[in-house]
């Protein structure tokens, strides 16, 4: 069996390869990613359902905290990225996963819940009104749930989220059988639906179009009793949608360090509680990390959890500027500085594993999977 060397291997397997230090472009990294292929899978008994909604997570270890924790074994990894899959129809299963590394030749925990805001000293967020920026990328990729959390459009079917705005550790929410996720439309003055329509009838507000969810995959680490006492690090979710959304939608990337990021700034759109109906822009730079966290003071509010966080890089296979999904905005984080409490907001890193792990969820080949 694999040890903890085996391990380390596996998490330096995706090295990246960053331009040289004279380039002037922020670039994207080559990742070798490792390969999460299912391995077993049975059948749960139905969940309850019975889980409230928080739209807030709650952590009391900091950067220092997950610095100092020693590293998971093989076996724990392979447990942490098995994952539940939940059903339109209420079934739910446990899929067991292998993780492997090819060469390029192969083909083969939470607490007490505060209510101080998620806002620092004045506030940086930006409401994007009107369709023409509504409408268009990036804007557009970011989706509400119905369970009052943001996700962000990642395939033709498919919207990554937080976790917890699905199950809170213990159990599935309520609602997460019948989970839709809306798309901003325009609303038209006259009523109409949209088609042969005038100059006339112009959009007034927007409202949401709603698509019901058909499967739902959180990873174990999330789930408490299978992960360590820093499940925040799994706080992600990949939901497949009945039928395709007909939008562009944003890639995922592994999560570059946060020296690497264009201006050390990250971005991300959500649906903020205190701006109901508004979908909210705000970037902010990161202040620390670590290997599956960012840490960072972006103003948000509830119900922005889930929202993707990106960053535009130049891509050099194609020749062009490119954004990417690097992380999930988890939530607001109370966190222990030298005995002083500190607040932060949290994003969730897509390492090369979960990079591995989400993107055989989308494309259900691993061959597809294999440069993040």
């Amino acid at each position: 069996m694999a040890g903890l060397s085996t391990l380390i291997l596996l998490l330096c397997a995706a090295k990246d390869v960053m331009p040289s230090s004279s380039h002037w472009k922020p670039t994207w990294p080559s990742y070798r990613v490792p390969v999460i292929l299912p391995q077993s899978t049975l059948n749960l008994e139905k969940p309850q359902f019975d889980a409230e909604a928080r739209l807030e997570v709650v952590s009391p270890c900091g950067p220092a905290c997950h610095k100092s924790s020693p590293l998971p074994t093989y076996e724990e990894v392979k447990n942490y990225l098995s994952y539940e899959t939940l059903y339109a129809n209420g079934s739910l299963t446990e899929t067991e996963v292998g993780i492997y590394i090819l060469s390029n030749s192969g083909d083969g925990s939470q607490g007490k819940s505060r209510t101080k805001r998620q806002i620092y000293g004045y506030d940086s967020r930006f409401s994007i009104f009107g369709k023409d920026f509504l409408l268009n990328y990036p804007f557009s990729t970011s989706v509400k749930l119905s369970t009052g959390c943001t996700g962000t459009l990642v395939a033709e079917k498919h919207v990554l989220t937080a976790a917890h705005c699905i199950h809170d550790g213990k159990s599935y929410v309520k609602g997460a059988q019948k989970l839709r996720v809306g798309f901003l439309k325009p609303k038209l003055k006259d009523g109409s639906k949209g088609a042969n329509i005038t100059n006339s009838a112009m959009p007034e507000k927007m409202k949401f179009q709603w698509i019901r969810v058909k499967r739902t995959h959180v990873p174990k680490g999330w789930i408490k009793g299978n992960a360590n006492d820093i499940g925040m690090d799994y706080d992600y979710a990949l939901l497949e949608l009945k039928k395709p959304h007909k939008r562009k939608f944003m890639k995922i990337g592994v999560s570059p360090p946060a020296r690497h990021l264009p201006g050390g700034r990250i971005h991300f759109s959500g649906y903020d509680n205190d701006r109901p109906g508004n979908l909210v822009y705000r970037f902010c730079d990161v202040k620390d990390e670590t290997y599956d966290l960012l840490y960072q003071q972006c103003d948000a509010q509830p119900g922005a959890s889930g929202s993707g966080v990106y960053v535009r890089m130049w891509k050099r296979q194609n020749h062009k500027w490119e954004r990417k999904i690097i992380g999930i905005f988890s939530g607001h984080q109370w966190v222990d500085m030298n005995g002083t409490p500190q607040d932060f907001n949290v994003a969730v890193r897509i390492t090369p594993l979960k990079y591995a792990q989400i993107c055989y969820w989308i494309k259900g080949n691993y061959l597809d999977c294999r440069e993040g």
